[in-house]
This record gives structure tokens, C-alpha cells and sequence, in this order.
């Protein structure tokens, strides 16, 4: 047994890292954390209790090798929902940390705040018209309705991408104070963010 993991970190918004380990998933994600390099905590978007874990980790890495920012680092440029999907058929038991994983309370303010400074989103530029609809990353069921070149409609009220994806995840068991929704709605199987770095 083991643990396969995908995290984010929101200073590097449209990467992903797929990794494994053979202890908690919080005191891997303290260790990649203290990284000197890493200015940021990471956020465990996924974590899976499974059997061959190291199966599993190679399996993901191969599916989406094409997306690897680096042969010799597990970052992809990928959104995190992606592999996810495979993740869950290995019948795994889900062991994702309801909260964010930090050693000191600057390092949570930090976190929020960086979550929080993409606010100012547009559709503008984009090739999602009004009226399109949206998927969430957590589940692809969840789904709200662009309505202007900023908000959406989300279970019939009008409101940001933010505030509707900070829904989405509590519901999904993220106890998150913020969150930085165009990394977290989707359109046409690519999250807002990829579309939006795209058109730049």
C-alpha cells in the first residue's frame, strides 16, 4: 500500500504534480513545501490510499508524459480533474486532508491571499461566449452558465467564478477559506485558466 497524490500550488496555476509516497500525505506535503524554491504551501487536490502505488504513479506519468514540463520532475501542465478520472478506478480509498497542510499560520495567510489575488478574470478574448456552460473541476456533474464577461449563473444566482467554485469544494470536503476559480471550472474539457493562458 501506498499513496498516490496530485497537488497544485498557486503560484504555479496551470501545473499539477502526480507523486507517490509510502508515509502521510501531510508530512509529504510539508516536505515538498520547505522546498527553498517553493514560495508557497502545496494543496493536495487528490489523494488515494491504493495497492501498487508505484504501478499506479507510472501509470498516470505515461498517460499524460505528453503534458510533462520536465523528463526528470513530476510537473504537468494539466488539469488536475485529468488524472483524477484514472486515479478512481483503482478502487482507492480516498485520503485527501480536508484542510490546507502548513507549519505556521503566515504560511496559511500567504496560501489565502495568493488565492484570492486573480479576482479580475474576463471572459473577454476567450471562445466561451455568454451562455456557455462550464464544468467543475471537483465534479463534472456541478455546472453553472457563463451570464456576463465576469459571472455565471450558479444554482440560479449570478455570481463570480470564485465564489461558485469555493461552493463546489466545500461540498467536496475542502475546507478552504478562498480559492482562485478559473482553475476550477472547466470549458470543453480545459479549465479557464489553460484557455486563458492560451489566448495570451
Amino acid at each position: 500500500m501506498g499513496i498516490v497524490y496530485i497537488v497544485t500550488n498557486p503560484v504555479m496555476p496551470d501545473l499539477i504534480k502526480i507523486g507517490r509516497t509510502e508515509g502521510a500525505i501531510e508530512e509529504r506535503v510539508r516536505s515538498l513545501s520547505s522546498a527553498s524554491g517553493v514560495p508557497l504551501p502545496f494543496e493536495v487536490f487528490y489523494a488515494a490510499e491504493v495497492e501498487d502505488a508505484i504501478g499506479w504513479e507510472k501509470a498516470l506519468h505515461e498517460a499524460f508524459d505528453d503534458r510533462r514540463v520536465n523528463p526528470r520532475r513530476e510537473f504537468f501542465r494539466l488539469s488536475p480533474d485529468k488524472p483524477l478520472a484514472i486515479l478512481k478506478m483503482a478502487h482507492a480509498t480516498n485520503v485527501t486532508p480536508q484542510f490546507d497542510i502548513a507549519d505556521s499560520k503566515e504560511e496559511l495567510d500567504a496560501l489565502d491571499r495568493e488565492r484570492r489575488r486573480d479576482i479580475n478574470f474576463s471572459f473577454n478574448g476567450l471562445p466561451i461566449p455568454e451562455g456557455s456552460v462550464l464544468q467543475s473541476v471537483f465534479n463534472d456533474d456541478v455546472t453553472c452558465q457563463v451570464v456576463t464577461s465576469r459571472d455565471v449563473l450558479f444554482r440560479g444566482e449570478i455570481c463570480s467564478l470564485s465564489g461558485s467554485a469555493l461552493a463546489v469544494a466545500r461540498e467536496a470536503g475542502y475546507h478552504w477559506k478562498s480559492i482562485r476559480g478559473p482553475q476550477y471550472w472547466k470549458f470543453e474539457g480545459r479549465t479557464l485558466l489553460e484557455l486563458k493562458e492560451a489566448a495570451d
